[in-house]
């Protein structure tokens, strides 16, 4: 069975030492008490409920999944699934970031990023019962009624009712525009929704009294396409004027997925017939309201596969310590045994250093993106706000997509450092793998990501965007561009930030020909992207610890730093060369190509 450590050094390094979160956040009035001994004892305590709670669940929950009694529509979850959940609510966990108003403790959504974080290296199956709360919760706290707010936000704080997001249906995914649900008005305010929704994560469970379904359907006069998509609140259990459960809604669950992964959380199907729904928003603009979630949810996906590469590559390096195989090429390390442990040999370094560099590159920019998104919502200031969701919606697909990505290559190098005991199931490896998979389709596949960050949030803006985040990169490479220390760290960064400019115009002018040239490139862009924004944090990392060695301090976690963004510089972050060749290929060799695909 894996094992787990949270990496609350790692964490207090990257909030405290590299971004100051207490700092930036003290012109947001309600966090203008908060102090960093706070966000380490809420976070020492998330660790302990993530390990001695969650974490021993994962692998059993994974072999027993959920079963669905067909008479009832019920979904039972695995063996200690409710009871952890009941401790969850009970702790104040799902409050953390919350408004205040509702219950909440009004602490920064950084704080609430790294205890999912922990949350997800635990047990990724049953943290997305609580994670899609959080996505319903913010909108309705966006886009809600007052009396929506008032009956249902208190719970989903509370964590008492979880939330869903109902968007899939058997033809459409990506393309919304072509969903079939229908909302009939009723004469009382209410609509009686009637369709199909499949694959929605956490659709049924036994875990909470009420779940709260949000769901796009269509009104009788509603437009073709997208601009014809309402959105509606549509609870297990109607709610009456008392708050107390009422009669149970017309909406089952009618069947569970049987998945490559996450076993351990129901992905249900749901039929709607004729269930009693309240519109959210405004109508036909449903998924102006749904983004709210959307985007809420592919944060939270990037999330789930930095936490699934943190605990692979905590298990891997434990292994390879001790796993004894062979001699090292350049003579015996371990003479008083008979072979040496493999983490002696190069090959099985560059994986684990893979995977190392993926989660602090990773956890760098998740709690960076938390920290603007606070910004965001609450900085008094308005330029701030506007500077911050600009960063946020540009990082966005980056994170959901870049760090997937890594995730998977992440987990597999390190179910490799297993060798064969790594493909069986009991040392939880391949569960990583298999659970890391999903992260790369759903909430919009990483292809739906790169069309989003170069169609939408870079050419659609001429790269306002970009610029706005390259300031941050100007500034540093002009702060550390004289220290000859920096200089393995700001010289590559220097060079694509200089390269992402002429690659993006180049981009863009083929794209103005022929927008099919954006789709050619656009997977291949983010990765770019997304090491630009990686070998930033790397630097201002490297920056930090090489000052505190210059400063005396020996604590070896700097030197470890050091020696990561080393790694990261040298075989990583060199990718971006041949991914700007490729995508400077055209899109010709991909399109022109009928007698291949024949």
């Amino acid at each position: 069975m894996p094992s787990y450590t949270p990496p609350l050094r790692d964490m207090q390094f990257v909030m405290h030492e590299v971004l100051n979160v207490v700092d930036e956040l003290k012109a947001i009035p309600q966090h203008a008490e908060l102090d960093a001994d706070t966000l380490n004892a809420v976070l020492e305590e998330g660790g302990k409920f993530a390990t001695e709670v969650t974490q021993p669940l994962n692998l059993g929950g994974d072999s027993e999944g959920c079963t669905l009694d067909k008479a009832t529509h019920e979904v039972a979850t695995p063996k200690g699934f409710k009871e952890a959940y009941k401790q969850y609510i009970e702790g104040g966990w799902a409050a953390l970031s919350c408004d205040t108003a509702y219950g909440g403790q009004g602490l920064p959504f950084v704080v609430n990023q790294c205890l999912y974080e922990m949350l997800n290296s635990a047990n990724q199956a049953w943290t997305m019962y609580p994670g899609l709360s959080h996505g319903a919760y913010e909108a309705l706290h966006a886009h809600g009624t007052d009396e929506q707010k008032k009956t249902y936000l208190p719970k989903l704080t509370s964590g008492e009712w979880t939330g869903t997001m109902c968007l899939t249906e058997p033809h459409c995914g990506t393309d919304l525009g072509l969903l079939r649900s229908k909302a009939e008005p009723q004469g009382d305010g209410s609509y009686r929704i009637t369709g199909n929704k499949i694959f929605i994560s956490a659709g049924e469970h036994d875990m909470a009294d009420n779940i709260v379904h949000l769901v796009l359907a269509r009104l009788p006069d509603a437009p073709k396409g997208s601009k014809g998509i309402s959105l509606f609140l549509v609870p297990k259990f109607l709610v009456n004027a008392d708050g107390s459960l009422g009669a149970r809604n017309p909406v089952f669950c009618t069947g569970l997925e049987h998945k490559m992964g996450i076993h351990g959380n129901a992905t249900a199907q749901i039929s709607l017939d004729g269930a009693v729904g309240t519109l959210v928003g405004e109508p036909h603009k449903g998924l102006h309201a749904m983004f709210v979630m959307m985007n809420a949810a592919r944060l939270g996906v990037g999330n789930q596969s930095l936490g699934l590469t943190e605990v692979a590559y905590q298990n891997a390096l434990a292994y390879a310590k001790e796993r004894l195989q062979m001699r090292s090429l350049s003579g015996p390390k371990a003479k008083d045994k008979e072979a040496d442990p493999i983490i002696v040999h190069p090959d099985v370094r560059k994986m684990l250093l893979t995977a190392k560099a993926y989660a602090e590159g990773g956890r760098a920019m998740s709690i960076y993106c938390a920290m603007m998104l606070d910004k965001a919502l609450y900085h008094p200031d308005e330029k701030v706000r506007k500077d911050a969701d600009d960063i946020v919606a540009l990082l966005t697909p980056i994170v959901k997509a870049f760090l997937t990505d890594n995730g998977f290559a992440a987990t597999n190098h390190c179910m490799q450092v297993f060798g064969g005991h790594g493909y069986i199931h009991e040392t939880g490896m391949e569960q990583f793998v298999r659970d890391a998979r999903i992260n790369m389709i759903y909430e919009g596949t990483n292809t739906v990501q790169s069309l989003d960050l170069l169609g939408r949030k870079i050419l659609q803006n001429q790269g306002a965007t970009l610029k706005k985040f390259g300031r941050n990169i100007e500034a540093l490479i002009a702060e550390e561009g004289v220290n000859e220390k920096m200089a393995e760290f700001i010289n590559p960064l220097a060079w694509l930030a200089d390269q992402m400019t002429k690659f993006t115009t180049e981009i863009g002018f083929k794209g103005f020909v022929n927008p099919d040239e954006v789709g050619g490139a656009s997977v291949d862009y983010l990765r770019v992207a997304g090491h630009l924004v990686f070998g930033y944090f790397f630097a201002r990392m490297a920056s930090v610890a090489l000052k505190k060695i210059a400063k005396g301090d020996t604590d070896p976690f700097y030197v470890a730093k050091l020696q990561t963004a080393r790694f990261y510089f040298a075989r990583l972050f060199p990718e971006t060369a041949s991914l700007m060749r490729t995508a400077r290929s055209g899109v010709a060799n991909l399109l022109d190509t009928e007698a291949a695909l024949a």
